[in-house]
């Protein structure tokens, strides 16, 4: 084993903050720590399939006592080093499946349309992130529609409906009302393009549905990102397919959003090295089965590199998509803003235009003032970006940490936050889940 960096983690069973090492052998990354109550603890973290050090690039190790309190008593210090892109808001636990892998496991009163309005108000004094709806599965609530148009109405620009597509697919008018309360769009789990993955990650067949509320969605003018939870043996053979069946439903999906998954509220057992499915080999997945060449795809500048990977095309008339990114060869620890972050994402998610306020202009946003519904001269520059904002297709990538793997370099540079207990925190902190509970 040959030592590439120290860091600091958790332990995976009491879950306090513990130094630890990032170690190579045979071209696979390892992360190794030790606990003085519960011993040794190995797990991968990057499997060779892309050069590790190129795809970090440069990134200012911990200095000496710094993040030895993350994730305890974990919220958005002075230590933290990003702002906040999206905040999750959970509005219920309760869920119209029953999935073997669940962040949101566990029981917890739910909240009255009034408390969460109030926890809208809190999370605009952070300023004014994307708020995305989760639980459990959100549209179980009827009053959905009226919360995401108070977010409107206090001022958010986006609102982010985290949903398993069921009840979009069979219930038109709550699709409508959510569209015309200011949905900005829906982030649809959506784990293959065959019935057997849904059988087995999420019980039964559930594609003919997840298609009916794609469609729904597309008339109502929301865009869908459809968001696959990748695991290893079921579904990791369908990521080109499932960049296919997105692509081809342009511009009502406007792209794709893998998570490997990760180990945190239900799982069925504890994970082992060959049960991970890392970002490198998602890279790897999209190059050979999607043909997408992996100069277009870039490590995540707003969070820490390791935490995700971003690739940009628009959809050419031929169905052929054309790259907008591209990688750095010598990447600099440089990141971009929350804000900026979350203007860009925003803007290519939407189905709809989003109405533009004056404060809203940025350096990122020049062409909000093309309009959408008129296409101009094919011949023309115009036609170049019109086709650009309203064919726009991302290929992103979030991949959460959990109690073996977690690391505070990467922590401490997270945008996509939690609102809990009338506070913020980082979304892999918030959902830590310690072996055996």
């Amino acid at each position: 084993m040959a030592l590439i960096r120290k860091v600091r983690s958790v332990c995976p069973v009491c879950l306090k903050n513990i130094g630890a090492a990032l170690t190579e052998a045979d071209g696979k990354i390892y992360m190794e720590k030790t606990c003085p109550e519960h011993g040794d603890f190995r797990c991968i973290v990057w499997h060779g399939k892309a050069d590790f050090q190129s795809w970090r690039g440069y990134v200012r190790p911990l200095e000496a006592g710094e993040g030895e309190r993350c994730p305890r008593d974990c919220g958005i210090c002075s230590g933290h080093l990003q702002g906040t892109c999206c905040v999750l808001l959970e509005v219920t636990r309760r869920c119209n499946l029953n999935c073997r892998f669940c962040f949101a496991d566990g029981d917890r009163p739910e909240k009255s349309l009034e408390e969460l309005k109030r926890d809208v108000d809190g999370i605009f004094t952070h300023g004014k992130p994307t708020v995305q709806l989760s639980g459990g599965e959100p549209t179980l609530r009827d009053d959905l529609p009226e919360l995401a148009a108070y977010i409107k109405e206090k001022g958010g620009r986006y609102v982010q409906l985290n949903s398993n597509g069921l009840r979009l697919a069979h219930d038109e008018a709550y699709v409508k009302a959510l569209a015309d309360a200011g949905l900005s769009y829906v982030f649809m789990q959506f784990d293959g393009v065959t019935d057997d993955v849904y059988e087995a990650l999420r019980g039964r067949p559930l594609l003919e549905e997840k298609r009916r509320a794609i469609d729904l969605c597309g008339k109502y003018g929301l865009g869908v990102t459809l968001v696959p939870t990748v695991v290893r043996g079921v579904n990791d053979r369908q990521i080109g397919a499932v960049v296919e069946y997105a692509r081809a439903l342009s511009p009502v999906v406007r792209g794709v959003h893998f998570q490997p998954v990760s180990y945190f509220g239900r799982y069925p057992s504890r994970p082992e090295d060959e049960d991970r499915y890392t970002l490198d080999e998602l890279i790897f997945a999209l190059t050979e089965q999607a043909g997408i060449k992996e100069k277009n795809i870039q490590p995540s500048r707003c969070d820490h590199p390791g935490c995700g990977l971003h690739a940009g095309f628009t959809v050419m008339e031929n169905g052929s998509l054309m790259p907008l990114t591209w990688r750095q060869e010598e990447p600099k620890d440089e990141m971009t803003t929350a804000e900026r972050n979350r203007e860009y994402i925003g803007s290519r998610w939407s189905g709809a235009e989003p109405e533009k306020k004056e404060e809203d202009s940025c350096c990122c946003c020049e062409e909000d003032d093309i309009d959408l519904s008129v296409e101009p001269d094919k011949n023309s520059l115009d036609y170049f970006l019109w086709r650009a904002k309203k064919y726009s297709f991302t290929v992103t990538a979030m991949a959460f940490q959990d109690a073996m793997n977690l690391d505070v370099e990467r922590l401490r540079r997270c945008s996509l936050h939690v609102w809990s207990d009338g506070g913020l925190k980082p979304f892999c902190s918030e959902y830590l889940t310690g072996i055996g509970r």
